[in-house]
């Protein structure tokens, strides 16, 4: 009786943390794409301030710490499996010369990542093992570093057999590649990359896309207004010098940051969790 009873809890305490994430994930879907005044937090190769960047351990991070986008970049090894680096070499991130291509993933496996130049316990983990991370929990943005039209096949088939569509992002350098991935996957969520004023008015003639993602070079209200008129987030970077300024002195960043760019609602950080805090006291997260 005692053991059946102890059974019982465990399994009432398991549906209810999954009915947890998957009301954080509603939640944020929610935000993106029906609360354009809410500004969402996207957390620069997950939260690597006390994790090695682009490691489970620092996917686990950005969840706890209530962002609402991981993102991660994605590479493809010697045999073709599809893993989290953002460099095309694995030397600043492991320590170990040559390219992410030049070795099987068993092979990368033997070396950990390093934090602050400190081995860790953490290995290269594969694309399939972030998106069972955030399954049901966050968005992911995919910043997708290879060229073949096999490999990104291979990502969306990833995703769709994951179930994750509905919560990924597929970054395009280039909005002219849009409509080769939706031959791919026509329901997969992209966001392209504008470089210019122009060629954001292009991309939204082109067609409707989960977002766009804009430079601060080009910036201007007008535009911006424009994009969110037409239902798209705009996605701007904190990286560099307002993350700078923030590490300096604390809300200086942002401030300067929301001055700057009052209608971007999706921020990229390499400071996850003073960027929540400091909406979520701006009332501009949920």
């Amino acid at each position: 009786m005692k053991q059946a009873l102890i059974v019982i809890f465990l399994l009432c305490c398991s549906r209810l943390l999954q009915a947890q994430s998957a009301t954080a994930l509603d939640s944020i879907l929610e935000d993106f794409y029906r609360h354009p005044h809410r500004v969402l937090v996207a957390a620069h190769r997950a939260a690597h301030q006390h994790y090695p960047e682009n490691s489970l351990a620092a996917i686990r991070e950005a969840i706890r710490l209530g962002v609402d986008i991981v993102e991660l970049d994605v590479r493809e090894t010697k045999d073709s499996v599809l893993v989290i680096m953002h460099d095309k070499t694995i030397t600043r991130t492991t320590g170990q010369p040559g390219a992410v291509k030049d070795y099987t993933y068993r092979e990368l496996q033997q070396f950990p990542l390093l934090h602050n130049g400190q081995p860790t316990q953490e290995r290269i983990p594969t694309f399939e093992q972030a998106l069972q991370a955030v399954k049901g929990r966050v968005m992911l943005d995919i910043d997708f570093k290879e060229g073949s039209v096999e490999a990104a096949k291979k990502t969306c088939a990833l995703v769709a057999a994951t179930h994750t569509t509905r919560q990924v992002l597929f970054f395009l350098y280039a909005a002219k590649y849009a409509s080769l991935l939706h031959q791919v996957d026509p329901d997969m969520p992209i966001m392209p990359r504008a470089h210019s004023a122009a060629e954001t008015d292009t991309i939204m003639q082109q067609g409707k896309y989960a977002a766009i993602h804009i430079d601060d070079s080009f910036y201007s209200d007008t535009l911006v207004q424009r994009v969110r008129a037409h239902g798209e987030r705009v996605w701007i970077n904190a990286l560099g010098r307002y993350d700078r300024m923030e590490m300096q002195e604390k809300g200086a960043g942002f401030d300067a940051l929301r001055a700057q760019f009052p209608y971007a609602n999706v921020i990229q950080t390499d400071l996850p969790g003073e960027l929540v805090a400091y909406l979520k006291q701006e009332g501009l997260h949920r």
